[in-house]
Protein backbone atom coordinates (compact mmCIF):
# COMPACT_ATOMS: atom_id res chain seq x y z
CA UNK A 1 0.00 0.00 0.00
CA UNK A 2 1.31 3.27 -0.64
CA UNK A 3 1.76 5.51 1.64
CA UNK A 4 3.44 9.02 2.76
CA UNK A 5 3.07 8.58 6.90
CA UNK A 6 6.13 7.87 9.17
CA UNK A 7 6.27 7.59 12.86
CA UNK A 8 9.48 7.65 15.26
CA UNK A 9 8.04 5.45 17.54
CA UNK A 10 9.09 2.17 15.96
CA UNK A 11 12.50 1.93 13.98
CA UNK A 12 10.13 -0.39 11.49
CA UNK A 13 8.42 3.18 10.50
CA UNK A 14 10.81 4.10 7.32
CA UNK A 15 10.12 5.63 4.13
CA UNK A 16 12.19 1.91 2.53
CA UNK A 17 9.83 -1.24 3.84
CA UNK A 18 12.34 -4.42 3.45
CA UNK A 19 11.86 -7.16 5.70
CA UNK A 20 14.52 -6.57 7.76
CA UNK A 21 13.19 -3.57 8.87
CA UNK A 22 10.00 -5.21 9.55
CA UNK A 23 11.77 -7.88 12.05
CA UNK A 24 13.14 -4.86 14.13
CA UNK A 25 9.76 -3.71 14.58
CA UNK A 26 9.47 -3.62 18.36
CA UNK A 27 8.05 -6.44 20.45
CA UNK A 28 7.47 -8.16 17.29
CA UNK A 29 9.09 -11.16 17.84
CA UNK A 30 6.97 -12.02 20.54
CA UNK A 31 3.83 -12.75 18.54
CA UNK A 32 5.70 -13.89 15.46
CA UNK A 33 7.19 -17.15 16.63
CA UNK A 34 4.56 -18.53 18.74
CA UNK A 35 2.32 -17.56 15.84
CA UNK A 36 4.30 -19.73 13.86
CA UNK A 37 3.79 -22.69 16.12
CA UNK A 38 0.13 -22.04 16.13
CA UNK A 39 -0.59 -21.90 12.60
CA UNK A 40 1.30 -24.56 11.92
CA UNK A 41 -1.65 -27.13 12.37
CA UNK A 42 -3.79 -25.11 10.21
CA UNK A 43 -1.67 -26.76 7.14
CA UNK A 44 -2.15 -30.23 8.11
CA UNK A 45 -5.55 -30.57 9.28
CA UNK A 46 -7.25 -30.87 6.01
CA UNK A 47 -5.06 -33.32 4.69
CA UNK A 48 -4.58 -35.21 7.48
CA UNK A 49 -8.71 -35.79 7.95
CA UNK A 50 -8.55 -36.78 4.02
CA UNK A 51 -5.54 -39.43 4.33
CA UNK A 52 -6.91 -40.74 7.73
CA UNK A 53 -10.95 -40.83 6.39
CA UNK A 54 -9.77 -42.55 2.90
CA UNK A 55 -7.79 -45.21 4.65
CA UNK A 56 -10.71 -46.30 6.85
CA UNK A 57 -13.15 -46.17 4.32
CA UNK A 58 -11.35 -46.69 1.01
CA UNK A 59 -13.08 -44.01 -0.66
CA UNK A 60 -11.95 -40.15 -1.30
CA UNK A 61 -15.30 -39.02 -2.13
CA UNK A 62 -16.04 -39.52 1.84
CA UNK A 63 -12.74 -38.45 2.70
CA UNK A 64 -13.14 -35.20 0.56
CA UNK A 65 -16.74 -34.87 2.61
CA UNK A 66 -15.55 -34.97 5.80
CA UNK A 67 -13.28 -32.63 5.26
CA UNK A 68 -15.26 -30.45 3.36
CA UNK A 69 -17.61 -30.32 6.16
CA UNK A 70 -14.65 -28.86 8.42
CA UNK A 71 -13.60 -26.37 5.78
CA UNK A 72 -17.48 -25.20 6.11
CA UNK A 73 -17.98 -25.46 9.84
CA UNK A 74 -14.51 -23.07 10.17
CA UNK A 75 -15.69 -20.85 6.90
CA UNK A 76 -18.90 -20.44 9.08
CA UNK A 77 -17.30 -19.71 12.61
CA UNK A 78 -14.37 -18.22 11.55
CA UNK A 79 -15.95 -14.63 10.97
CA UNK A 80 -17.64 -14.64 14.44
CA UNK A 81 -14.04 -15.41 16.09
CA UNK A 82 -12.62 -12.45 14.67
CA UNK A 83 -15.41 -10.48 15.22
CA UNK A 84 -15.47 -11.77 19.26
CA UNK A 85 -11.28 -11.40 19.18
CA UNK A 86 -12.17 -7.51 18.10
CA UNK A 87 -14.75 -6.98 20.87
CA UNK A 88 -13.41 -9.02 23.65
CA UNK A 89 -9.88 -9.02 22.78
CA UNK A 90 -7.77 -12.24 21.04
CA UNK A 91 -7.09 -14.40 24.25
CA UNK A 92 -10.38 -14.12 25.52
CA UNK A 93 -11.75 -16.49 22.25
CA UNK A 94 -8.20 -18.38 21.51
CA UNK A 95 -7.49 -20.23 24.96
CA UNK A 96 -11.06 -21.87 24.96
CA UNK A 97 -11.10 -22.27 21.03
CA UNK A 98 -7.87 -24.69 21.17
CA UNK A 99 -9.05 -26.53 24.05
CA UNK A 100 -12.41 -27.33 22.30
CA UNK A 101 -10.88 -28.03 18.81
CA UNK A 102 -7.70 -30.47 20.50
CA UNK A 103 -10.46 -32.23 22.06
CA UNK A 104 -12.53 -32.50 18.76
CA UNK A 105 -10.05 -33.29 16.68
CA UNK A 106 -9.04 -36.35 18.56
CA UNK A 107 -12.30 -37.49 18.78
CA UNK A 108 -12.56 -37.24 15.02
CA UNK A 109 -9.73 -39.43 15.34
CA UNK A 110 -10.82 -42.05 17.34
CA UNK A 111 -14.56 -42.12 15.89
CA UNK A 112 -12.38 -42.81 12.28
CA UNK A 113 -10.58 -45.62 13.67
CA UNK A 114 -12.92 -47.65 15.45
CA UNK A 115 -15.10 -47.51 12.09
CA UNK A 116 -18.06 -45.26 12.92
CA UNK A 117 -20.38 -44.39 10.39
CA UNK A 118 -20.43 -41.08 7.67
CA UNK A 119 -22.68 -39.21 10.05
CA UNK A 120 -20.90 -39.56 13.01
CA UNK A 121 -17.45 -38.60 11.01
CA UNK A 122 -19.56 -35.37 9.99
CA UNK A 123 -20.75 -34.67 13.33
CA UNK A 124 -17.52 -34.60 14.70
CA UNK A 125 -15.84 -32.18 11.81
CA UNK A 126 -18.15 -29.50 12.82
CA UNK A 127 -16.86 -28.39 16.43
CA UNK A 128 -12.96 -29.75 14.26
CA UNK A 129 -13.80 -27.06 11.96
CA UNK A 130 -15.53 -24.45 14.04
CA UNK A 131 -12.64 -24.35 16.89
CA UNK A 132 -9.68 -23.92 14.50
CA UNK A 133 -7.95 -20.89 15.91
CA UNK A 134 -7.75 -17.58 13.64
CA UNK A 135 -4.42 -17.30 14.41
CA UNK A 136 -3.24 -15.67 10.97
CA UNK A 137 -5.59 -13.11 10.76
CA UNK A 138 -4.90 -12.12 14.53
CA UNK A 139 -1.36 -11.51 14.14
CA UNK A 140 -2.53 -9.89 10.61
CA UNK A 141 -3.99 -7.35 13.45
CA UNK A 142 -1.33 -6.93 15.74
CA UNK A 143 1.05 -5.90 13.31
CA UNK A 144 -1.60 -3.08 12.17
CA UNK A 145 -1.35 -2.06 16.02
CA UNK A 146 2.09 -1.57 15.51
CA UNK A 147 2.53 -0.33 12.62
CA UNK A 148 -0.27 1.94 12.32
CA UNK A 149 -0.03 3.75 9.40
CA UNK A 150 3.34 2.83 8.30
CA UNK A 151 4.54 2.10 4.81
CA UNK A 152 5.86 -1.03 6.31
CA UNK A 153 2.53 -2.32 6.62
CA UNK A 154 2.48 -3.73 2.78
CA UNK A 155 5.93 -5.24 3.92
CA UNK A 156 3.95 -6.79 7.00
CA UNK A 157 1.56 -8.15 5.01
CA UNK A 158 3.46 -9.95 2.19
CA UNK A 159 5.42 -11.33 5.39
CA UNK A 160 2.36 -12.69 6.23
CA UNK A 161 1.65 -14.29 3.46
CA UNK A 162 5.05 -15.84 3.35
CA UNK A 163 4.56 -16.81 6.42
CA UNK A 164 1.19 -18.62 6.11
CA UNK A 165 3.08 -20.69 3.24
CA UNK A 166 5.59 -21.56 4.36
CA UNK A 167 3.63 -23.81 6.87
CA UNK A 168 1.63 -24.95 3.60
CA UNK A 169 5.17 -26.31 2.49
CA UNK A 170 5.92 -27.67 5.95
CA UNK A 171 2.42 -28.64 6.73
CA UNK A 172 1.70 -31.43 4.27
CA UNK A 173 4.94 -32.96 4.11
CA UNK A 174 4.88 -33.57 8.35
CA UNK A 175 1.10 -34.40 7.57
CA UNK A 176 2.10 -37.12 4.77
CA UNK A 177 5.00 -38.17 6.52
CA UNK A 178 3.24 -39.18 9.52
CA UNK A 179 0.37 -40.52 8.02
CA UNK A 180 2.28 -42.70 5.40
CA UNK A 181 5.04 -43.69 7.81
CA UNK A 182 3.66 -43.94 11.26
CA UNK A 183 0.10 -44.69 11.28
CA UNK A 184 -2.52 -42.84 9.83
CA UNK A 185 -4.15 -41.34 12.32
CA UNK A 186 -0.53 -39.87 12.96
CA UNK A 187 -1.55 -36.28 11.24
CA UNK A 188 -4.51 -35.22 13.00
CA UNK A 189 -3.30 -36.53 16.30
CA UNK A 190 0.29 -34.16 15.71
CA UNK A 191 -2.38 -31.38 14.60
CA UNK A 192 -4.25 -30.93 17.69
CA UNK A 193 -1.35 -31.39 19.85
CA UNK A 194 0.36 -28.60 18.16
CA UNK A 195 -2.69 -26.61 18.44
CA UNK A 196 -2.92 -26.72 21.74
CA UNK A 197 0.28 -26.07 22.96
CA UNK A 198 0.91 -23.50 19.60
CA UNK A 199 -2.18 -21.54 20.74
CA UNK A 200 -1.74 -21.50 24.07
CA UNK A 201 1.79 -19.91 23.76
CA UNK A 202 0.24 -16.96 21.38
CA UNK A 203 -2.34 -16.32 23.37
CA UNK A 204 0.17 -15.45 26.25
CA UNK A 205 1.26 -13.14 24.38
CA UNK A 206 -0.79 -10.14 26.14
CA UNK A 207 1.27 -7.12 25.51
CA UNK A 208 1.40 -7.06 21.96
CA UNK A 209 -2.77 -8.01 20.94
CA UNK A 210 -5.03 -5.42 20.17
CA UNK A 211 -6.91 -3.24 22.41
CA UNK A 212 -10.41 -4.07 22.56
CA UNK A 213 -12.76 -1.06 21.17
CA UNK A 214 -14.83 0.17 23.87
CA UNK A 215 -18.85 -0.32 22.85
CA UNK A 216 -20.70 1.99 25.30
CA UNK A 217 -21.55 4.58 22.64
CA UNK A 218 -23.43 4.77 19.70
CA UNK A 219 -20.22 5.77 18.03
CA UNK A 220 -18.16 3.19 18.95
CA UNK A 221 -21.11 0.80 18.22
CA UNK A 222 -21.24 2.02 14.57
CA UNK A 223 -17.37 1.92 13.87
CA UNK A 224 -17.87 -1.69 15.07
CA UNK A 225 -20.47 -2.60 12.90
CA UNK A 226 -19.88 -5.57 10.70
CA UNK A 227 -17.12 -5.72 8.22
CA UNK A 228 -19.20 -7.35 5.63
CA UNK A 229 -20.91 -4.38 5.10
CA UNK A 230 -18.40 -3.06 3.43
CA UNK A 231 -18.92 -3.80 -0.23
CA UNK A 232 -15.00 -4.24 -1.20
CA UNK A 233 -14.90 -7.11 1.50
CA UNK A 234 -17.39 -8.88 -0.49
CA UNK A 235 -15.83 -8.66 -3.46
CA UNK A 236 -12.43 -10.03 -2.40
CA UNK A 237 -14.40 -12.64 -0.49
CA UNK A 238 -15.82 -14.45 -3.77
CA UNK A 239 -11.73 -13.86 -5.07
CA UNK A 240 -10.83 -15.56 -2.28
CA UNK A 241 -13.30 -18.55 -2.29
CA UNK A 242 -11.83 -19.25 -6.18
CA UNK A 243 -8.27 -19.74 -4.27
CA UNK A 244 -9.50 -21.68 -1.56
CA UNK A 245 -10.62 -23.85 -4.86
CA UNK A 246 -7.02 -24.05 -5.81
CA UNK A 247 -6.00 -25.26 -2.74
CA UNK A 248 -8.35 -27.87 -2.13
CA UNK A 249 -8.49 -29.17 -5.65
CA UNK A 250 -4.73 -29.68 -5.22
CA UNK A 251 -4.85 -31.38 -2.03
CA UNK A 252 -7.76 -34.19 -3.36
CA UNK A 253 -6.14 -34.20 -6.95
CA UNK A 254 -2.36 -34.29 -5.79
CA UNK A 255 -3.55 -37.41 -3.33
CA UNK A 256 -5.10 -39.42 -6.34
CA UNK A 257 -2.67 -38.87 -8.61
CA UNK A 258 0.30 -40.11 -6.52
CA UNK A 259 -1.54 -42.86 -5.45
CA UNK A 260 -2.64 -43.91 -9.15
CA UNK A 261 1.23 -43.80 -10.05
CA UNK A 262 1.89 -45.69 -7.31
CA UNK A 263 4.14 -43.03 -5.73
CA UNK A 264 2.00 -42.43 -2.52
CA UNK A 265 4.77 -40.27 -0.56
CA UNK A 266 5.09 -37.67 -3.68
CA UNK A 267 2.18 -36.10 -2.77
CA UNK A 268 3.57 -33.97 0.39
CA UNK A 269 6.58 -33.21 -1.85
CA UNK A 270 4.19 -31.92 -5.13
CA UNK A 271 1.77 -30.44 -2.62
CA UNK A 272 5.34 -29.19 -0.79
CA UNK A 273 6.69 -27.64 -4.02
CA UNK A 274 3.37 -26.11 -4.71
CA UNK A 275 3.44 -24.07 -1.54
CA UNK A 276 6.80 -23.13 -2.20
CA UNK A 277 6.03 -21.57 -5.60
CA UNK A 278 3.74 -19.45 -3.54
CA UNK A 279 6.59 -18.77 -0.62
CA UNK A 280 8.74 -17.60 -3.49
CA UNK A 281 5.98 -14.92 -4.97
CA UNK A 282 5.67 -14.33 -1.55
CA UNK A 283 8.96 -13.14 -0.55
CA UNK A 284 9.72 -11.48 -4.16
CA UNK A 285 5.83 -9.21 -3.27
CA UNK A 286 7.38 -7.75 -0.01
CA UNK A 287 10.58 -6.97 -1.67
CA UNK A 288 8.65 -4.78 -4.59
CA UNK A 289 7.95 -1.33 -3.94
CA UNK A 290 4.95 -1.67 -6.07
CA UNK A 291 4.05 1.86 -7.70
CA UNK A 292 0.63 0.18 -9.49
CA UNK A 293 -3.03 0.73 -7.81
CA UNK A 294 -3.50 -2.83 -5.49
CA UNK A 295 -6.78 -2.89 -7.19
CA UNK A 296 -5.19 -3.25 -10.56
CA UNK A 297 -2.48 -5.80 -9.32
CA UNK A 298 -5.65 -7.66 -7.99
CA UNK A 299 -7.12 -8.26 -10.95
CA UNK A 300 -3.25 -8.99 -13.43
CA UNK A 301 -2.35 -11.50 -10.58
CA UNK A 302 -5.87 -13.16 -10.57
CA UNK A 303 -5.81 -13.38 -14.14
CA UNK A 304 -2.62 -15.28 -13.89
CA UNK A 305 -3.79 -17.86 -11.75
CA UNK A 306 -6.81 -18.39 -13.23
CA UNK A 307 -5.05 -19.57 -16.56
CA UNK A 308 -2.34 -21.56 -14.94
CA UNK A 309 -4.85 -23.52 -13.13
CA UNK A 310 -6.94 -23.95 -16.12
CA UNK A 311 -3.58 -26.31 -17.44
CA UNK A 312 -3.01 -28.55 -14.23
CA UNK A 313 -5.93 -31.16 -15.34
CA UNK A 314 -3.77 -32.16 -18.49
CA UNK A 315 -1.10 -33.06 -17.10
CA UNK A 316 -0.12 -37.05 -17.50
CA UNK A 317 3.38 -36.87 -15.07
CA UNK A 318 4.59 -36.29 -12.17
CA UNK A 319 7.65 -34.07 -12.82
CA UNK A 320 5.16 -31.66 -15.40
CA UNK A 321 2.60 -31.84 -12.50
CA UNK A 322 5.58 -30.36 -10.57
CA UNK A 323 6.42 -27.87 -12.92
CA UNK A 324 2.57 -26.74 -13.08
CA UNK A 325 2.01 -26.51 -9.30
CA UNK A 326 5.09 -24.68 -9.26
CA UNK A 327 3.74 -22.28 -11.27
CA UNK A 328 0.02 -22.07 -9.97
CA UNK A 329 1.43 -21.31 -6.42
CA UNK A 330 3.70 -18.57 -7.74
CA UNK A 331 0.46 -16.68 -9.18
CA UNK A 332 -1.28 -17.27 -5.65
CA UNK A 333 1.14 -15.41 -3.58
CA UNK A 334 0.26 -11.54 -5.41
CA UNK A 335 -3.39 -12.29 -5.27
CA UNK A 336 -3.50 -13.12 -1.65
CA UNK A 337 -1.23 -10.61 -0.98
CA UNK A 338 -2.90 -7.71 -2.46
CA UNK A 339 -6.20 -8.38 -1.64
CA UNK A 340 -5.09 -8.85 1.97
CA UNK A 341 -3.31 -5.38 1.58
CA UNK A 342 -6.81 -3.77 -0.05
CA UNK A 343 -8.34 -4.78 3.82
CA UNK A 344 -5.85 -1.91 5.52
CA UNK A 345 -7.90 0.80 3.48
CA UNK A 346 -11.18 -0.87 2.92
CA UNK A 347 -11.73 -1.45 6.80
CA UNK A 348 -11.38 0.56 9.67
CA UNK A 349 -8.85 -0.55 12.07
CA UNK A 350 -11.84 -1.90 14.67
CA UNK A 351 -13.00 -4.30 12.06
CA UNK A 352 -9.61 -5.66 10.65
CA UNK A 353 -9.78 -8.98 12.68
CA UNK A 354 -13.26 -10.01 11.60
CA UNK A 355 -12.23 -9.22 8.16
CA UNK A 356 -9.29 -10.86 7.82
CA UNK A 357 -11.37 -13.77 9.09
CA UNK A 358 -13.81 -13.36 6.41
CA UNK A 359 -11.21 -13.67 3.85
CA UNK A 360 -9.68 -16.68 5.84
CA UNK A 361 -12.91 -18.51 5.75
CA UNK A 362 -13.50 -17.52 2.61
CA UNK A 363 -10.69 -19.90 1.42
CA UNK A 364 -11.38 -22.43 3.75
CA UNK A 365 -15.01 -22.59 2.47
CA UNK A 366 -13.62 -22.56 -1.16
CA UNK A 367 -11.27 -25.24 -0.16
CA UNK A 368 -14.03 -27.75 1.32
CA UNK A 369 -16.31 -27.31 -1.71
CA UNK A 370 -13.32 -27.95 -3.91
CA UNK A 371 -12.35 -31.09 -1.64
CA UNK A 372 -15.97 -32.20 -1.98
CA UNK A 373 -16.02 -31.94 -5.88
CA UNK A 374 -12.83 -33.38 -6.59
CA UNK A 375 -12.89 -36.27 -4.54
CA UNK A 376 -16.37 -36.77 -6.29
CA UNK A 377 -14.43 -36.16 -9.74
CA UNK A 378 -11.68 -38.49 -9.01
CA UNK A 379 -14.22 -41.57 -7.90
CA UNK A 380 -16.70 -41.02 -10.58
CA UNK A 381 -14.02 -39.43 -13.36
CA UNK A 382 -10.73 -40.21 -14.75
CA UNK A 383 -7.47 -39.82 -12.48
CA UNK A 384 -6.66 -36.23 -12.30
CA UNK A 385 -10.21 -34.87 -13.15
CA UNK A 386 -10.38 -33.43 -9.57
CA UNK A 387 -7.95 -31.13 -11.43
CA UNK A 388 -10.95 -29.49 -12.90
CA UNK A 389 -12.09 -27.71 -9.82
CA UNK A 390 -9.45 -25.33 -9.55
CA UNK A 391 -10.17 -24.00 -13.29
CA UNK A 392 -13.47 -23.29 -12.40
CA UNK A 393 -13.55 -22.07 -9.17
CA UNK A 394 -10.76 -19.31 -10.57
CA UNK A 395 -12.43 -18.73 -13.54
CA UNK A 396 -15.58 -17.81 -11.74
CA UNK A 397 -14.21 -15.69 -9.96
CA UNK A 398 -12.39 -13.90 -12.27
CA UNK A 399 -15.37 -13.32 -13.88
CA UNK A 400 -16.68 -12.06 -10.58
CA UNK A 401 -13.89 -9.36 -9.86
CA UNK A 402 -13.77 -8.30 -13.17
CA UNK A 403 -17.89 -7.40 -13.07
CA UNK A 404 -17.48 -5.66 -9.74
CA UNK A 405 -13.69 -4.26 -9.42
CA UNK A 406 -15.21 -0.93 -8.98
CA UNK A 407 -16.00 -1.69 -5.08
CA UNK A 408 -12.30 -2.19 -4.39
CA UNK A 409 -11.53 1.47 -5.28
CA UNK A 410 -10.21 3.55 -2.44
CA UNK A 411 -11.94 6.99 -2.02
CA UNK A 412 -9.70 10.33 -2.60
CA UNK A 413 -6.96 11.04 0.14
CA UNK A 414 -8.21 12.66 2.98
CA UNK A 415 -11.66 12.63 1.94
CA UNK A 416 -14.19 11.66 4.65
CA UNK A 417 -16.04 8.42 3.39
CA UNK A 418 -18.98 5.94 5.39
CA UNK A 419 -17.07 2.52 3.04
CA UNK A 420 -20.57 0.99 3.89
CA UNK A 421 -20.18 1.05 7.77
CA UNK A 422 -21.84 4.51 8.72
CA UNK A 423 -18.40 6.08 10.11
CA UNK A 424 -17.00 9.03 9.37
CA UNK A 425 -13.20 9.29 9.11
CA UNK A 426 -10.30 9.98 6.91
CA UNK A 427 -8.89 6.93 4.72
CA UNK A 428 -5.95 7.09 3.23
CA UNK A 429 -5.88 5.22 0.18
CA UNK A 430 -2.94 4.45 -2.77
Amino acid sequence: MASTVTTSKDSAATSRPGYGRLLRTRGAWTFLLPGFAARQPFAMLTLSIVLLVQHTTGSYGAAGAVAAVTGVSMALFAPCTGRLADRHGQRAVLVPGVLVHAAAGLALTALALNGAPLWALFAAAVPTGASVPQVGPMVRARWGVRLKDSPLMATATAFESVTDEFTFVVGPLLATALCTTVDPSAGLIAEAALTLVGGLLFAAQKGTQPPVAATGDGHARVRNASALRVPGVRVLIVTFLGIGSVFGGMQVSLAAFTESIGEPGLNGVLYGVFAAGNMLAGLACGAIAWKAAPQRRLIVAYAALALAASALWTADSALLLGALGLLVGMCIAPALITGYTLVESLVPAGARTEAFTWLTGAVALGQATAVTVAGQFEDRLWDGAGFLVPMGGTLLALATLLALRSRLAGAPRGRTVARGMDHRESVAVD
